[in-house]
């Protein structure tokens, strides 16, 4: 399929390394739907990242390479498993696409429902919380749309009131 002009959309993918599986389903999806997505996370099965490493580098040669890749990405995709939520660098990553006023998404991966705890920086930060059922409503976002809420099954989200009453 030939991707529709005005279809390019440079995104930053953030998910644990045990997801990279989902992110490939991830982006064949979008690319199924017209989209020629250019994605600059690390996806530790493409091997022009680990050619002649011997040592894994510092964090501050991450944090940088992070920065840099976050700051290319029109969009910011974090990509919601069991364990996102205690990765630091999923943590880094977030705060860096808030810092720059990226659009942050977050998506549930397939099979994740109501049983995910999200990363606290992503239930800070978030503009828009999509189930993995729903991928069709990430191309009305990417395309600039309003979508609303969903929870992690692609039903609709309620949204959180915390009311205090107090007697006075």
């Amino acid at each position: 399929m030939i991707p529709i002009m005005g279809k390019t959309k440079n995104i930053f993918i953030s998910h644990k390394g045990e997801d990279d599986e989902h992110v490939q389903r991830l982006k064949q999806r979008l690319k199924d739907s017209g989209y020629d997505v250019r994605n600059s996370s690390y996806e530790s099965n493409n091997p022009k990242y680990d050619e002649g490493r011997k040592k894994r580098p510092s964090d501050a040669v991450i944090e940088r390479y992070l920065r840099i890749c976050v700051n290319w990405s029109g969009t910011f995709i974090c990509l919601i498993g069991e364990n996102t939520h205690k990765s630091k660098w999923v943590k880094y990553e977030i705060e860096q696409a808030h810092k720059l006023d990226k659009p942050i998404i977050g998506i549930y991966k397939h099979g994740c429902a109501n049983e995910v705890e999200l990363p606290e920086a992503l239930n800070k930060y978030r503009d828009y919380l999509i189930g993995w059922n729903s991928l069709d409503k990430l191309g009305d976002i990417l395309d600039g749309k309003n979508v609303p809420p969903e929870a992690p099954d692609s039903s609709s989200a309620v949204p959180k009131y915390d009311i205090v009453r107090v007697a006075c």
